[in-house]
C-alpha cells in the first residue's frame, strides 16, 4: 500500500485517510517527504491529490498587495536548515521591499534565536505538530490562520510544513503568497535560494538585497585560539547521511592538525553526542577539540566566526553559508541528484563538496584532505 500511495495513482481514499491517521510517521516520513524531495512536478501532484483527501481544493486566487502594508507575516518552514536557506532569505529581501512594515516570523523558538539579533524581525511563538495524525496537523493550520491578523498585512508562506506546503491558505487568498518549492523553476538545475530569489522578484520587485540567506544569531563570545573549524557530525537520525569506519575520527584529527582549535557540536545529546565523543577520543588529538553543547543559534554564531566548517548535509552548511564562512560538504544519501542541487549551499565563502555515496571511507577521506590546508606544526 505504501509504494501505491507513493507513486499517487488512485489509491483508494479509506486506505490513504487510514495510513494518514493511524500511522502517521510511516505516512509523511516515507510517503509525502519522498514525494516532497523529488521536486519533480509529477510527483509534486501526486502529493497534492493524496492531502486533497483531507484539504478541499479551492479557487486559484492571484494575491495582489494592499495600497499599504503594515504587517507581513512570515511562515517557518520549520526545519532549521531550510529556514536559513530560504526562509532567512526572504525576510531579509521583504526588510528593505517594506522598510516601514512589521516584520513577523512565525515558528518556533529555534527558529526565531536565528534572528534575535535582528531588531526588525519580531516573533510569534507557534510550534507545529511534528508528531500525530494528519487531522491533528490541519487543525493547527486552521487555529493558525485566526492568529495572523491586523489591517492591511499579508502573509509569505515559503512552502511550509505549518500549511501542508501551501494547501492551506494562512490568510485569504488574495493577501497569500506562496513559494512553490518543490515545482518552482521546474527545469533548472539551481538551488533553492536562487530560485526563491527569483520568485521573490517577480512577486514584490527588486528586494535591493546584496546577499540573500543570512542568519543574525546572538553572538557568542569565544576565547580559543585562531584559527579555528567547527564541525556538525548530526545527520538528524538518517544515518544514509554518515561515512563510516573510521572517517569521522580521521576527519578530527586531520583538522586538529591544521586549526588551533576544533569546536565540535554534540548536537542534541543521546546517540549523537555519544557517537562524535568517541570520534574525537578516537582521533588522538582530544586536547584540540572544544564541545558545543547548547543551542543550535549559539552553534551557528561559532560557525559564522569560524574560519571553515566541516560537516554532512544539515542545517550547519547553510549556516556557514549565510555567515560567508568557507565550508566542506560531505554530501551522503542523497534520494536524488535533483536533492543535490536543490539543497546546495549558497553563499558567499568558498564551498566545496563532496559526493559520498557509494565510495569507500578511504576515497571519501582522500578527497577531504585534498581540500585542507598543509599540517601546522605545533611544536
Amino acid at each position: 500500500m505504501l509504494a501505491t500511495l507513493r507513486r499517487g495513482d488512485g489509491a483508494p481514499e479509506a486506505e490513504a485517510r487510514s495510513l494518514g491517521e493511524e500511522c502517521p510517521a510511516e505516512f509523511f516520513g516515507v510517503v509525502i517527504e519522498a514525494l516532497a524531495d523529488s521536486f519533480q512536478p509529477v510527483e509534486a501532484a501526486a502529493y497534492e491529490r493524496l492531502m486533497r483527501e483531507w484539504i478541499p481544493e479551492a479557487p486559484q486566487i492571484s494575491p495582489v498587495l494592499p495600497a499599504r502594508v503594515e504587517t507581513v507575516y512570515v511562515l517557518s518552514r520549520v526545519t532549521l536548515g531550510s529556514d536559513i536557506k530560504i526562509t532567512s532569505g526572504i525576510l531579509n529581501a521583504l526588510k528593505n521591499r517594506f522598510p516601514e512594515s512589521r516584520i513577523v516570523l512565525v515558528g518556533g523558538r529555534k527558529t526565531a534565536e536565528l534572528f534575535a539579533a535582528d531588531a526588525r524581525i519580531e516573533h510569534m511563538e507557534a510550534n507545529y505538530p511534528r508528531t500525530g495524525p494528519v487531522s491533528a496537523r490541519l487543525e493547527f493550520a486552521h487555529h493558525l490562520r485566526g492568529r495572523l491578523e491586523g489591517p492591511n498585512r499579508i502573509v509569505v508562506d515559503p512552502d511550509s510544513r505549518m500549511t501542508q506546503l501551501g494547501l492551506i491558505p494562512a490568510c485569504e487568498p488574495e493577501h497569500y503568497f506562496h513559494f512553490p518549492s518543490r515545482t518552482a523553476d521546474a527545469d533548472s538545475t539551481d538551488d533553492l535560494s536562487r530560485i526563491a530569489r527569483r520568485w521573490f522578484r517577480q512577486q514584490f520587485g527588486e528586494s535591493n538585497t546584496a546577499q540573500w540567506s543570512y542568519i543574525a544569531p546572538q553572538p557568542v563570545d569565544i576565547a580559543s585560539s585562531k584559527p579555528w573549524a567547527a564541525v556538525s557530525l548530526g545527520v538528524g537520525g538518517n544515518d544514509t547521511k554518515r561515512v563510516n569506519g573510521d572517517f569521522e575520527a580521521r576527519l578530527i584529527r586531520a583538522l586538529a592538525e591544521r586549526y588551533a582549535t576544533v569546536w565540535v557540536d554534540r548536537g542534541a545529546g543521546g546517540e549523537e553526542a555519544r557517537r562524535v565523543t568517541a570520534a574525537v577520543d578516537a582521533s588522538g588529538l582530544a586536547d584540540r577539540v572544544r564541545y558545543w553543547e547548547g543551542s543550535f543559534a549559539g552553534f551557528a554564531s561559532v560557525i559564522s566566526q569560524s574560519d571553515l566548517y566541516v560537516g554532512y548535509d544539515s542545517a550547519g552548511q547553510h549556516a556557514a553559508a549565510a555567515s560567508g564562512v568557507q565550508q566542506i560538504t560531505v554530501f551522503a544519501g542523497a534520494p536524488s541528484r535533483r536533492f543535490e542541487q536543490r539543497w546546495a549551499p549558497y553563499g558567499a565563502g568558498k564551498q566545496v563538496m563532496i559526493r559520498a555515496d557509494g565510495d569507500e571511507p578511504e576515497t571519501v577521506y582522500a578527497a577531504l584532505l585534498g581540500c585542507l590546508p598543509p599540517a601546522l606544526n605545533f611544536s
